[in-house]
């Protein structure tokens, strides 16, 4: 019988929601159900009880986490491979770093699966704060072509093993009709533009006074969007909040049209999750979603920074809805290719990679 490797992965836990989360936890029920021993090691654990406000005090914060976050990588001792989410900028340096040095001690195989759409600016412009930690990888995986773009550019060799979805937990349902219910889940930072969103919705209420918008997620545009909303719609638009992945499913359900307006992005987990659902897409092509987003074929692309872009698409989507759904449906077939099935056998070559790779990248990279 094959023994599989014990495998670690270090990464955010659903306390803290977002499209990283989500993977690692995909990614966690997947290793498990294929026979995989699996550790998980939290890089946002949960500190003791009666402590819960440090989370709301920025540096206090940071640091009482570095403090039970890096003893706790020691339970990598007991592991062959060490599979690190990463995103950028100073999350790069208090998460990934720590544990890749961790790893790299215990003398366990490291896989750095680096999810961010800053790549490119946080390895052109962080120098010796990206470079040298790059280089205790073994492997470099990331989820799209558009990022390994970004790395080879580098000088840094980088595998594709795309996102995961599970398509048994989202019930894909034609909209016949189609109603102008709106969903935009994206978190509330400048980047993922829910302002132009909100914009673009106040646009097409004008045409479809029936219309709706729901806005989940959390983060520190909140307020000032929840201010913009009001004055523009209204109670037309619905704040949800954090929603639990366990919900999503639902979520999509209850809702007929995406809309998507992200200027700094990767491979986002929402749209996946919206094909998943039956839902038309509408997006801008940032990052690798112009890879996932077919102009005209698996939805609408429209250009950054364009609410009355987002709002004509919005309109010539409702005033041709079959065309719509027929979008929708060559997405559905097309998110075969994000499923476990799909991915696991990659994983597992992955995994059992010889060590070798490190001296690879560590050649293919240029001194900095």
């Amino acid at each position: 019988m094959l023994t599989r490797p014990r495998i670690a992965i270090v990464a955010a836990s659903i306390d803290i929601l977002g499209g990283q989360g989500v993977q690692a936890c995909s990614l966690l029920e997947g290793l498990e159900r294929d026979g995989y021993p699996v550790t998980f090691v939290p890089v946002n654990p949960r500190f003791p009880r009666g402590l819960g406000w440090v989370r709301r005090v920025r540096v206090i914060r940071t640091v009482a986490n570095e403090l039970v976050y890096v003893p706790s990588l020691l339970r990598l001792a007991t592991v062959d491979v060490v599979h690190i989410f990463s995103a950028s900028y100073w999350s790069f340096l208090l998460a990934p770093v720590p544990a890749m040095i961790v790893a790299r001690g215990l003398n366990k195989r490291v896989v750095l699966h680096y999810h961010s759409g800053e790549a490119e600016d946080h390895l052109s412009r962080w120098g010796a704060l990206v470079h040298p930690w790059l280089r205790l990888a073994h492997e470099i995986v990331v989820p799209s072509e558009y990022l390994r773009r970004v790395f080879t550019e580098q000088g840094y060799a980088a595998r594709v093993i795309p996102n995961v979805v599970d398509l048994a937990r989202f019930a894909y349902r034609e909209r016949v009709p189609l109603g102008p219910r709106l969903l935009s889940t994206r978190n509330l930072e400048r980047y993922y533009r829910v302002d132009l969103v909100i914009d673009a919705f106040a646009r097409f209420k004008a045409v479809v006074p029936a219309a709706t918008l729901t806005i989940a997620g959390y983060g520190s545009a909140a307020t000032q969007l929840r201010q913009q909303a009001a004055a523009l719609a209204g109670e037309a638009i619905r704040f949800v909040g954090k929603i639990d992945p366990a919900a999503m499913p639902q979520l999509c359900a209850d809702h007929d049209i995406f809309v998507n307006a992200s200027v700094v992005d990767n491979q986002p987990v929402s749209i996946l999750e919206a094909f998943a659902a039956g839902l038309p897409v509408i997006s801008t092509p940032t990052g690798d979603i112009q890879s996932m987003v077919r102009h005209g074929v698996t939805g609408l692309l429209v250009p950054p920074g364009n609410a009355a872009a987002v709002a004509d698409a919005l309109i010539a989507l409702w005033r041709d809805p079959e065309a719509g759904r027929e979008r929708a449906r060559r997405a559905h077939a097309q998110v075969a290719a994000y499923t476990w099935a799909a991915v696991r056998d990659r994983w597992a070559d992955v995994y059992s990679a010889e060590d070798a790779r490190s001296d690879e990248i560590a050649i293919a990279t240029p001194s900095r």
